[in-house]
């Protein structure tokens, strides 16, 4: 997974409130069993004008020119700014792989729903909670200031705005640690590697039966 330490980017305003993450990936990718590849459906009913279907060219498609993510002046984005309760719906993984395979390193919302939230931490996206007051006055920004940039620190728990005002935001130890590292639950683990190897052999000293009855 990947580190997230500092990231200066683009805000993109995604100015609905309860978007679900039947809208954040549609249900027709999800058969998928990849983790890759999403990123180019992200948002996929409302980006484009025309029916989505798993392994379509994208250069074929009617991008929807209302649509946020389509105008120019948010391209390259990879701080979204979202209203409240975003990532509710299903449990789906594909939702936060979808949005990081976009670009997305961060989303800033007022609430987010639960196991959305858990997602984005255990696949290297970092959803952010303030103020519904603070988030509204970023989207005026954003409206206002063409290209506007945020810079995230995570260490310092900061949202930075340009002109150096800065927001605290709050963010669980464990989930820090995971994210500055870039530790997903595997890679957590594998921190551990050498004493499995060790427990694995003593077992199988103990059972060398288990060998015969792993190799069939």
């Amino acid at each position: 997974m990947q580190k997230f330490t500092i990231h200066q980017g683009l805000v993109a305003p995604m100015d609905r409130e309860n978007v679900d993450t039947d809208a954040i990936i549609p249900k027709q990718f999800l058969k998928s069993i990849r983790k890759t590849g999403f990123g180019v459906n992200l948002f996929d009913e409302w980006r484009y004008l025309d029916p989505g279907y798993p392994g379509q060219d994208p250069a074929s498609r009617k991008p929807n020119p209302d649509f946020i993510l389509n105008q120019p002046r948010y391209q390259g984005a990879s701080i979204l700014l979202a209203r409240k309760n975003f990532g509710c719906g299903s449990s789906r993984e594909h939702a936060p792989w979808a949005l990081d395979q976009y670009g997305f390193r961060c989303v800033i919302a007022p609430s987010f729903a639960d196991i959305f939230f858990n997602n984005c931490f255990k696949n290297g996206l970092l959803p952010i909670v303030l103020p519904e007051a603070q988030v509204a006055k970023l989207f005026d920004e954003v409206a206002a200031f063409p290209g506007y940039q945020l810079t995230i620190d995570l260490d310092k728990q900061l949202v930075v705005k340009g002109q150096g005002e800065s927001i605290p935001f709050e963010v669980q130890a464990f989930r820090k640690y995971c994210l500055l590292n870039g530790f997903d639950d595997i890679g957590l683990t594998l921190r551990h590697s050498d004493k499995i190897k060790a427990f694995e052999s003593q077992r199988l000293l103990q059972h060398p039966w288990l060998a015969l009855s792993a190799g069939g």
